[in-house]
């Protein structure tokens, strides 16, 4: 399968229509869907199902899109590593982190370091750790952020030396907004917003004491910004980690800790063996001497 015709899958994939994708690609679509037909004879699989107006994917369609982009984006990381001069320290540095206060000392890093070698870009990925360790792995990112718990066997890791604080968002004329901290029994009869990545065996859930299957679980979330418009219309309470939404001046929302306290610890991590760039390994010298100053 060549990656020329993964470009073309994609490019179908998201215009919808072959017509659409051949204009992009500036191919007829005679060409095109003949492509298209060749790669869905090699994989034996139907990749589309043509529609009146529009071509939508299959399951297996869905599954190659999702490879192909992620088969694109390593040969162009990979393309970009290679073409750099020795004599330049340049090119892109791909970051993954999920929504935690760390990030500033990856862009503090990246401040200090754009002084010296400005040609060096930065591309940052949100997601949650499933989806930052899955693109680690595969290539597909230098660096990660990564709370606790996780495994940290196929990675090279430095433990960071600051951690978030757990706590609930909540509108400032909720009951509990008159709390200065936030206990387990409080939040045992409300509507509870959680992350999707919260279970039974979470740091989060031995801290309220009870199954979130038993809670009263309104909505779950992957972005906490969403989560807080949610918090503003009155549906819930969002058990998030502080400093990510702005609770001050004329907003709606306050944030309270929970108590006992409980914090996030991170590490900062690369795949094991994975062959840095040289921009990275200037990233990762910098990122060091940055966290120093927090020992």
């Amino acid at each position: 399968m060549e990656i020329r015709v993964l470009e073309y899958f994609l490019a179908v994939a998201k215009e919808q229509s072959i017509s659409g994708a051949g204009e992009v690609l500036h191919l007829s679509q005679p060409t095109l869907s003949r492509q298209l037909k060749d790669m869905e004879d090699e994989l034996g699989k139907q990749l589309f199902i043509r529609g009146n107006r529009r071509i939508t994917l299959t399951d297996e369609g869905i599954l190659l899109r999702k490879r192909a982009e992620e088969i694109i984006d390593l040969v162009r990381k990979t393309e970009n590593d290679i073409k750099l001069s020795d004599d330049v320290v340049s090119g892109t540095i791909y970051i993954g982190a999920g929504e935690t206060d760390a990030v500033r000392l990856i862009a503090g890093t990246a401040k200090k370091l754009q002084k010296e070698y400005p040609m060096i870009q930065y591309n940052i990925f949100s997601g949650d750790a499933p989806d930052v360790a899955e693109r680690l792995s595969r290539g597909l990112l230098d660096f990660g952020i990564l709370f606790d718990p996780i495994d940290l066997s196929k990675f090279e890791h430095i433990k960071i030396p600051v951690k978030d604080t757990w706590g609930v968002l909540m509108r400032k004329d909720s009951p509990l907004a008159e709390k200065e901290n936030i206990t387990p029994p409080d939040l045992w009869d409300k509507p509870l917003i959680v992350s999707r990545q919260q279970n039974e065996t979470s740091a989060l859930s031995e801290w309220i004491g009870r199954p979130f299957k038993s809670l009263d679980v309104t909505a779950t979330y992957n972005l906490v910004y969403n989560a807080s418009l949610m918090v503003d219309e009155g549906i819930g309470y969002a058990l998030c980690l502080d400093k990510l939404i702005n609770v001050s001046g004329k907003s709606n929302l306050c944030f309270r800790p929970l108590f006992p306290h409980l914090e996030a610890e991170m590490h900062f991590v690369w795949k094991r063996y994975q062959i840095l760039s040289k921009g990275a390994e200037k990233f990762l010298e910098y990122f060091t001497e940055e966290l120093k100053k927090y020992r």
